[in-house]
């Protein structure tokens, strides 16, 4: 063993500060970031990223960036996850499930600091319910390719949680959106459009309220636990789309049935294609999360007022 390994394999001291890894440094492992960093706490914080000019970018604002990706693993491993105590991956899966996976959990296993993992899934894996309600216990049916792949990459963790008993969580999110990244982006850009399919709704959620779901379970960890996040109110596409033209004073797009939208993408498409309603009651019981933002009328309002702050 060198000397890199007996670092990694060390007992980690409790005196030091908390160290977040995060696998894809993307809009939510941003968000946490700088509510961990805001916290009072003493925290590392560390992240992966496929792009040269976004590492330099991380850097500069004090994060400990690396180049990660499913071609470019990390070249030694047991060095740079030294002293890590929380690992968020967000990172897409591949057809093979969890890049994270594939390259690196055995090196993870040997990582003996690390206290908490969350992975970030999709309700995706859940498929079409025809409008019904699902909960953390409904069958995985998931109807889309990237909905099966999120599948895969959970399987693979939670394998791995009863084999080797990882501090592995799972998240699964909901439409995510937030400050640059709502309705209210896609209204100025024109870009905007208004669909009705019978009976479709979804959940969506603000990314703060991911935040607090991942921190409330960083500060009570229940390994193998899943949670849905969403907020408390599915509704249809169209009518976020009035809401955020009704706050920016703009006229709303024309409105076209799903049959109508020809124009519509592969990846729209599939959304259209799975109907449900996501219960977010376990984040709220279990781990004491009280929603921000419940519904998207409050969410898309917060967007607009931090713009002006």
């Amino acid at each position: 063993m060198d000397n890199k390994e007996a670092m990694a394999l060390s007992d980690f001291s409790p005196s030091s500060p908390k160290k977040l890894f995060c696998f894809g440094y993307g809009y939510v492992a941003e968000h946490l970031a700088a509510t961990l960093k805001n916290s009072g706490e003493d925290w590392v914080i560390c992240g992966t990223t496929t792009d040269v000019e976004k590492r330099r970018e991380m850097e500069k604002k004090g994060i400990k960036a690396y180049l990660f990706s499913e071609r470019m693993t990390l070249s030694d491993p047991l060095y740079t996850l030294n002293g890590v105590t929380h690992i968020l991956i967000s990172i897409p899966p591949n057809h093979g499930g969890d890049v994270v996976f594939q390259a690196h959990a055995r090196d993870i296993l040997q990582i003996s600091s690390v206290e908490w993992i969350g992975y970030l899934s999709s309700t995706a894996v859940y498929g079409n319910r025809d409008g019904d309600w699902v909960d953390e216990n409904a069958e995985l049916r998931p109807t889309s390719e990237r909905g099966s792949k999120r599948a895969k990459a959970e399987i693979q963790w939670l394998k791995m949680r009863r084999i080797a008993q990882i501090p592995i969580n799972i998240f699964r999110l909901s439409g995510i959106y937030g400050p640059g990244r709502s309705a209210i982006e896609t209204v100025r850009a024109g870009v905007s459009k208004r669909v009705y399919k019978e009976g479709h709704a979804f959940n969506r959620v603000h990314v703060d309220d991911i935040v607090q779901a991942l921190i409330a379970s960083m500060d009570q960890p229940n390994p193998g636990d899943i949670y849905n996040c969403a907020d408390d109110n599915p509704a249809p596409s169209h009518e976020l789309i009035d809401y955020a033209c009704k706050l920016l004073g703009k006229e709303s797009p024309p409105l076209k049935t799903y049959d109508e939208d020809l124009d519509m993408s592969p990846l729209a498409r599939s959304f259209y294609k799975d109907n449900k309603r996501v219960c977010n009651k376990k984040i709220k019981n279990k781990l004491g999360v009280t929603l921000k933002f419940p519904d998207y009328k409050s969410g898309l309002e917060d967007v607009l007022e931090r713009e002006s702050s």
